[in-house]
């Protein structure tokens, strides 16, 4: 039955898809009813507690087949590729390193390419993991992260990539207006401590989603 989903912090349309039983997350995003969200979301990921999604109805598929015989259906199941980009304290990118990512149980030894990146094909309806890295394990979280319009996902961008190191509830004030400066003037922008457009359209860029 078509219905209305709510959502919440954590999900994304790859989790919500696999939760209510859809093959392809694209049978929702690409319904007509979502095309204001899609408009003003853009990254069918990337959206945020609160957002209204219109779950439509599930379409029975029929087809034709002898009788007295054995059958093969065979369903293609949309795979969520997750990727990460490591890097050291210096923003450099830790090249050509082996890791181990692990995800709902599941460990994915890895190695990161010349640009620091790392690709898995995780569990659709996954929401967290870990990666370790030289001996150091961090966590990772799936679907968390938020639009970059809204201070929650400028403030997580920042501090993924190591210019915020503050609290982040509450919100340590001091320390996010330097992170804003340091971002902006590293990346030639006014240095206004502000997160205008030109800010968040950039973090957005650097940051990769």
């Amino acid at each position: 039955m078509a219905q209305t989903y709510t959502i919440q912090q954590g999900d994304h349309l790859s989790s919500v898809a696999a939760k209510l039983g859809f093959a392809d997350y694209r049978t929702i995003w690409d319904h007509p009813k979502n095309a204001e969200l899609k408009k003003k979301r853009q990254n069918p990921n990337v959206l945020f507690p609160g957002d209204q999604v219109y779950i439509p109805d599930k379409q029975v598929k029929k087809e034709q087949c002898d009788t007295g015989r054995l059958h093969r259906f065979v369903t293609r199941v949309e795979k969520l590729k997750l990727r990460l980009t490591l890097k050291d304290v210096d923003a450099r990118p830790i090249a050509n390193t082996p890791c181990e990512l692990t995800v709902d149980g599941r460990a994915y030894k890895l190695t990161s390419d010349a640009d620091g990146h790392i690709d898995a094909e995780v569990p659709r309806a996954a929401q967290s993991g870990e990666i370790t890295l030289l001996d150091t394990i961090v966590p990772v979280k799936i679907g968390h992260l938020d639009p970059v319009d809204q201070t929650t996902g400028a403030l997580a961008r920042l501090a993924n990539l190591g210019y915020y190191r503050g609290s982040q509830a509450p919100v340590d004030e001091a320390e996010l207006l330097s992170a804003i400066e340091e971002f902006q003037c590293d990346n030639d922008l006014t240095v206004n401590g502000q997160c205008d457009g030109a800010t968040l359209a950039k973090l957005q860029e650097a940051h990769g989603c």
